[in-house]
């Protein structure tokens, strides 16, 4: 059963949370990476990564966002989203270091990653579902946040059911399928003065054998 508009914080529990339940699984891990870790990551990625501006088609316009984002995977994981086709840049060692781990703790390969960087809170993602037609629908998405706190929500399609939390600094939450044929997430901006905040999302491009 998922609550009506829940506000989870967990910010000190080391168990998983069943987030979403219905239509799909989100599981939260609020201690993925311990805090000198997420200090040494975040600070690493900001630095190495090549950021770019994301290119969005809104409206028939492609729009600049002041969000930053990079797109790493194997050689063949082109990744079309909003229209605008990414290729993938080289996996990082410290990028491998990442995955590997993830694919220890979760059970599940990935052969991408999408990472985006908020600059402050009135930086945002608003509701979509990642369903583009390059995923493996059968496969989950493990998102891992570094930096500053945020809320995120989600949103079922049919019925509006809403379930929120905070992500916090080195949290990992996994969305399963078919969580993305039914729910709609957003990370919400907010007003309040906040740092910045690194998002990795692992994934699983299905490639033309």
């Amino acid at each position: 059963m998922v609550m009506q508009n829940p506000l989870f914080d967990h910010s000190q529990s080391t168990e998983s949370i069943s987030i979403v339940t219905k239509d799909g699984l989100a599981e939260y891990f609020s201690s993925f990476y311990s805090a000198d870790e997420c200090h040494h990551l975040f600070e690493s990625l900001l630095r190495s990564v090549s950021w770019e501006s994301d290119r969005i088609q809104m409206f028939g316009k492609l729009i600049t966002t002041s969000r930053k984002v990079a797109w790493f995977g194997d050689p063949e994981c082109r990744y079309t989203y909003s229209g605008v086709q990414k290729s993938p840049q080289g996996w990082t060692t410290e990028l491998l270091q990442i995955k590997q781990r993830l694919e220890q703790k979760t059970g599940h390969f990935y052969n991408s990653c999408l990472l985006n960087l908020y600059h402050a809170g009135n930086e945002g993602m608003g509701w979509h579902s990642d369903d583009e037609k390059e995923l493996d629908s059968s496969a989950p998405i493990a998102s891992l946040s570094l930096g500053a706190r945020r809320k995120f929500a989600f949103r079922h399609k049919q019925d509006k059911t809403a379930s929120s939390l905070f992500l916090e600094n080195g949290s990992l939450l996994m969305m399963y399928p078919p969580i993305q044929e039914h729910w709609h997430h957003a990370l919400l901006k907010t007003q309040i003065t906040i740092g910045p905040r690194i998002n990795l999302t692992f994934r699983t491009i299905r490639l033309n054998t």
